[in-house]
């Protein structure tokens, strides 16, 4: 069983002519590229600390298989609007679990994507608990316009550190 103890929050932004390589700048960018990551669902684990991206970073290893939350977006359209951005909803109890949410977006500002992710991950924990049980919320953004003749990507990351 493989319960994460950690979980730090990252973005990225990436351009390139082809678009597999500018989401792997993107992930450069947010500095994850050197993993096998594998997307999860939206539970953020009872008792799970969040930590910097620099703290996080120094316990993984390169090719190391790394579980995410991801929200990514791209376009290939000049001027076209781009944002992914994981929001979190962190219970009061923090021996209960909470919840990441994903959202990826066409014409959002980075505030309006980071706000979306932020109330649908404390509208799911509101399912599961009253209303008083949500401790706090946030998110991590990453926004972006289009430019000509590239691919540009962005993304969005809750990264599990185990």
């Amino acid at each position: 069983m493989v319960v994460p103890s950690k979980i730090f929050f990252t973005k990225g932004v990436g351009v390139h002519r082809e678009k597999l390589v500018s989401f792997e700048m993107a992930l450069r960018d947010a500095h994850v590229a050197p993993f096998n990551l594998v997307t999860v669902s939206s539970i953020l684990p009872p008792d799970a600390r969040i930590v910097s991206r620099g703290e996080g970073l120094k316990e993984l290893h390169a090719g190391e298989v790394v579980f995410c939350v991801m929200a990514r977006e791209c376009t290939n359209t000049a001027g076209d609007e781009i944002a992914a951005s994981v929001g979190l909803a962190v219970p009061s109890d923090i021996h209960h679990h909470g919840y990441l949410s994903e959202y990826h977006s066409h014409g959002d500002t980075a505030e309006a994507a980071a706000d979306h992710a932020e109330k649908l991950a404390d509208i799911m924990l509101k399912t599961l608990m009253d209303e008083n049980a949500v401790l706090k919320t946030s998110h991590v953004v990453s926004a972006a316009k289009g430019a000509d003749g590239v691919w540009t990507t962005v993304v969005a990351l809750a990264v599990f550190v185990p």
